[in-house]
């Protein structure tokens, strides 16, 4: 199997300090390039990670015909747009979550995504895939705690700084979208 030549657009903090060092160890994974609107950034981040390409704009590296998939960490507000520019572009995409701000722009993306089926398009919940997850659920599954009857969700930090983009509404911040979607998911 060939490996899968990815692009990341942004430099944000998950994207550096977690999801592309655990995506350098896979074994089908080669970080190829890294965009960010200042080239600087760019730089500085492909210095620090390994990754031999940059580019000062995302619509450069959507354009680079050598990148197969693209990972989205940017802000909530711009997953939508920019995972459509990636598939117009002919990408798959692994986008951080939410993948939209609202049931409709989700389902545009969605029938976007159903008019090329080559591609794919998922939406980066780590937890589904942790084994500590997928050891409860086959312990439900295999009645070995009894049947199932409730379920009770929280996941919360203390953020009290208004300024932090995790907190800013108007662009896809909150409570809700950044950490309560796990317990809807």
């Amino acid at each position: 199997m060939k490996k899968l030549r990815w692009g990341v657009l942004s430099t944000a903090k998950i994207g550096l300090e977690k999801v592309i060092p655990a995506m350098q160890k896979g074994e089908h994974c080669e970080m190829a390039a890294i965009a960010s609107q200042s080239l600087e950034k760019a730089q500085t981040a492909a210095a620090q990670l390994g990754i031999p390409k940059t580019y000062g704009s995302y619509a450069e590296l959507l354009a680079d015909a050598e990148i197969d998939a693209v990972y989205i960490p940017l802000p909530n507000h711009l997953h939508v747009p920019w995972t459509s520019k990636a598939l117009e572009a002919g990408k798959h995409v692994l986008c951080e979550k939410p993948i939209g701000l609202t049931t409709a722009e989700a389902e545009d993306l969605l029938d976007e995504s159903w008019k090329q089926p080559e591609l794919k398009v998922m939406e980066a919940f780590m937890y589904r895939h942790h084994p500590q997850w997928k050891k409860a659920r086959q312990l439900v599954n295999e009645g070995k705690i009894g049947a199932l009857q409730s379920i009770h969700s929280l996941f919360s930090y203390y953020n009290a700084d208004p300024g932090n983009i995790r907190n800013m509404a108007q662009i896809g911040g909150g409570g809700l979208m950044d950490i309560g979607c796990y317990c809807i998911s």
